[in-house]
């Protein structure tokens, strides 16, 4: 009888050996995860993914890195999640103009937004801002238009690539303005600021992360905001609605995805501790200060948006008829 007891004693030690093993090795997360972010250092997309590195990683105890994977408009880091292994350790943070415009200009992007990728949760919202560079006789949006209006061509304008909201923006306000400038792309948002900076462009279009602190410092100028409101970290600018073109407003989103077939509790893991960060104060005031604004979705409203935005953004790209095949 004894004998019996010590063998089953064995085999329930084991047993839970086995168990506990299983369980290590399945616990979420189990090793370092990586933001790639699609888009060169400097842009929103690089400040959101670093805006929640460091909390994410508090949170879920294991280092979070961000890995800039720039090139193709963004199709490069988009490719890279959507082969990535579906365990939730790859993780996409998104911009707008990728994730809902690449699928009307690509026909062959190498990624799909609704198989490839589960959404986890919108994180940061912003409207662009329209600036130039030192010396232009511009102060005002109005300025500008004149002077395009008056020597077509002259002017150019920076874009984060071809086909990315930077240049949509500048085909819109070429539309609505009955102007002609020079579209000049750049890999990311980070360049197109330098060369801005440094004279070889004359006017950007992009969300205020890339250019707040510039204008703050006097070496660019801002000429307004695209958005329905003055940004509170530029409250002397004007929206476009001040400006007198109310129809030239657009945003952009930054968004966390995951490879297609990540697990359902690692999807909510990830927006349950997004929550808890983009709650607090001074994730909160660094958004603010940069010009964009936290905003928090469930993965099924993201999904839901996600799809509607690839409608819009089909729409507006096909009347502005940019391709890049």
């Amino acid at each position: 009888m004894d004998r019996r007891l010590m063998m089953l004693a064995s085999v329930t030690m084991c047993s839970c050996a086995v168990a506990g093993a299983l369980h290590a090795q399945t616990r979420y997360p189990s090793r370092p995860l990586t933001l790639v972010v699609p888009a060169s250092p400097g842009g929103t997309t690089d400040f959101t993914a670093r805006l929640v590195a460091e909390p994410l990683s508090q949170i879920l105890g294991q280092p979070v890195i961000v890995d800039n994977k720039a090139g193709a408009a963004g199709n490069i880091g988009n490719q890279v999640v959507a082969r990535a292994k579906p365990d939730g350790h790859t993780l996409l943070v998104a911009y707008s103009g990728y994730q809902v415009g690449n699928p009307h200009l690509f026909k062959k992007a190498g990624w799909d937004p609704i198989k490839d990728f589960v959404p986890v949760a919108m994180m940061t919202r912003a409207p662009q801002i329209v600036v130039v560079r030192q010396g232009l006789p511009f102060r005002t949006l109005s300025d500008l238009v004149a002077y395009a209006r008056a020597n077509p061509g002259r002017l150019n304008y920076a874009s984060s690539g071809n086909g990315s909201i930077q240049h949509i923006a500048g085909e819109m306000l070429q539309q609505q303005t009955g102007t002609t400038l020079t579209h000049v792309p750049y890999k990311g948002a980070g360049p197109a600021v330098q060369d801005l900076l440094g004279g070889t462009v004359d006017v950007f279009i992009t969300t205020p992360a890339s250019v707040v602190a510039h204008v703050k410092a006097d070496k660019l100028k801002a000429l307004a905001v695209t958005g329905g409101a003055r940004l509170p970290s530029l409250p002397e600018v004007p929206t476009v609605a001040e400006v007198g073109l109310p129809e030239f407003k657009l945003d952009s989103w930054f968004a966390l995805y995951a490879p297609a077939g990540t697990p359902e509790d690692v999807v909510l893991t990830l927006n349950r501790a997004l929550a808890r960060i983009l709650a607090q104060e001074d994730v909160q005031r660094k958004a603010a200060d940069s010009g964009t604004s936290v905003e928090l979705m469930t993965p099924n409203q993201l999904g839901a948006y996600t799809r509607r935005e690839l409608d819009f953004w089909g729409a507006v790209i096909k009347a502005a008829r940019i391709t890049l095949d």
